[in-house]
């Protein structure tokens, strides 16, 4: 099972999205759709997660890119931990000027690092809740 069907994404509110195809992209992780493509709110989705998925410096020439969760989740959950990890959780989000990310709280879970927020699309209007557990033996998980 890809990990792209591990992330679970609540939707909180939907309002109607515009009828044309704003963002364009596709993505080869999603195996529900057979040529690839991905428009508008499900791109916007997928290049979020994406960044989740890189832990920060391995993207080649964008040292920023990614998320330092996966160099931080062996370390006990320290005030100075969690804020480390607020930080950049706030920076993904506030990188991506499609989304505005609010309520974003880290915790331990487990045998892991607990992500959740409200996540907002604002060219769509809708809001999902975002949970995101990264665990120390299988990755990124639901």
């Amino acid at each position: 099972m890809s990990l792209h069907n591990k992330v679970t994404l609540k939707t909180a509110q939907n309002a109607s999205a515009p009828a044309s195809q704003v963002y364009k992209g596709f993505s080869t992780v999603n195996t529900k759709t057979q040529n690839f493509k991905l428009y508008d709110f499900e791109l916007i989705k997928q290049d979020i997660l994406n960044t989740f998925y890189i832990r920060q410096g391995e993207r080649l020439m964008n040292p920023e890119y990614g998320t330092v969760i996966w160099d931080l989740l062996f370390e006990p959950m320290t005030p100075d931990v969690q804020n480390s990890i607020l930080q950049n959780v706030n920076a993904i989000f506030n990188s991506d000027p499609r989304v505005q990310a609010s309520d974003i709280l880290v915790t331990p879970y487990e045998t892991g690092i607990q992500i959740q927020c409200r996540l907002r699309y604002l060219v769509y209007n809708i809001q999902e809740n975002l949970q995101l557990k990264f665990d120390q033996a299988n990755g990124l998980v639901r």
